[in-house]
């Protein structure tokens, strides 16, 4: 089994991906939701910085100084993902995450951890990419800290859906900030891995969940 069919297996096990009737904060009505404020364990949190770390070494082996997580979700998947580099990979990155409001006593400032400078390679940590606006949120933060280059955004799972216009939110964000976004899985891959499988004994995905997500990839699926 592949380290991304291990993460839907343990996505689906930590109630983290849920099937049913579900509305996104873009208002949009889905048959399948993902919410990462479920992982609540040490054990949770340990596997998905291995999960998070794989995808980070499998696509960005070098060329990294430090890792991002937006407040509030990000932070936790950025410190789990540090934290797995280094355990796994023998790789000691930095890592940041912002406050939702400047501190005004004390240090002060915006940024909680490492202090990002010109000319270093930030790479975002966030959960699901659906219209991309936590990042457009972090370049417009980052314009206030420092020049920074944006090596990557890595997520959990590609929703593969429309941003603003007719293109996935990944290509809109690759075409307008050249940010080049790695999911460890995608929806289609959360499809093909789980359909008719049956994970402790129960199928998440039949034939009708199947229907119902693809229907909607059809109706607000992206190019």
């Amino acid at each position: 089994m592949t380290y991304q069919e291990e993460f839907i297996t343990f996505m689906v096990r930590s109630g983290v991906l849920t099937f049913g009737d579900f509305t996104t904060k873009s208002g949009r009505k889905t048959p399948y939701f993902v919410n990462t404020g479920n992982y609540k364990t040490g054990a949770q949190a340990a596997k998905l910085g291995d999960y998070y770390a794989a995808c980070i070494q499998e696509n960005l082996p070098d060329g990294v100084d430090c890792l991002f997580g937006p407040a509030y979700k990000g932070i936790p998947l950025t410190v789990a993902a540090a934290s797995s580099l280094y355990r796994n990979y023998d790789r000691d990155l930095p890592y940041c995450f912002n406050r939702k409001e400047a501190k005004d006593h004390g240090e002060g400032g915006t940024m909680i951890g490492y202090q990002p400078k010109d000319g270093d390679r930030v790479v975002i940590v966030e959960d699901v990419v659906t219209a991309g606006t936590a990042v457009r949120e972090t370049i417009e933060l980052f314009k206030h800290i420092a020049d920074v280059k944006f090596a990557s955004l890595i997520v959990s799972v590609d929703r593969m859906e429309k941003g603003t216009g007719e293109k996935t939110t990944i290509n809109e964000l690759r075409e307008q900030y050249g940010i080049a976004v790695h999911p460890i899985v995608t929806v289609r891959q959360v499809i093909d891995f789980l359909h008719n499988r049956e994970i402790d004994g129960k199928v998440y995905i039949d034939d009708e969940v199947k229907g119902k997500m693809e229907a909607y990839l059809e109706q607000y699926g992206g190019k």
